[in-house]
């Protein structure tokens, strides 16, 4: 699951490596036994980015194949913590950094134009079963 936390036109991500040729990815990660999707989105962006969130709408149920798992995309808030302050070995892959990026900028870093889209149009269809996680330009 993945967290979208966007603030002024800009996107919070993630300086890692991923399964793609993409260096920058979304916060988030997979629940721990007994943890809800709620419970284990708010860790994992404790952890991968100092931020302290509130969980909100959820945004597409994507089917990532690739990996045999669902990806959940929600809409978090930011209510405090410390941007940048990323737990030691947080994620298998290592965090190099944690930014705000401008949704213009996204592309520059990977990120697809229909993702860029989804984001600058305000999630259209938010909630929805899209099928492959392509179907979000993830």
């Amino acid at each position: 699951m993945t967290g979208i936390v966007m603030q002024h036109g800009r996107l919070l991500v993630l300086d890692q490596d991923t399964e793609r040729l993409r260096t920058w990815s979304l916060p988030g990660g997979k629940a721990e036994y007994g943890e809800t999707l709620e419970q284990a989105l708010v860790r994992e962006m404790r952890e991968e980015t100092g931020a302290e969130v509130e969980v909100g709408r959820l945004l597409y149920v994507c089917d990532h194949t690739d990996a045999g798992v669902l990806h959940v995309s929600f809409e978090v808030r930011l209510v405090g913590g410390e941007i940048g302050s990323v737990e030691e070995n947080a994620d298998t892959r290592p965090i190099r950094g944690v930014e705000f990026v401008a949704l213009e900028d996204l592309t520059a870093l990977g990120f697809s134009d229909r993702f860029v889209n989804l984001c600058q149009d305000g999630f259209p269809g938010a909630g929805s079963y899209m099928g492959p996680k392509s179907a979000i330009g993830l």
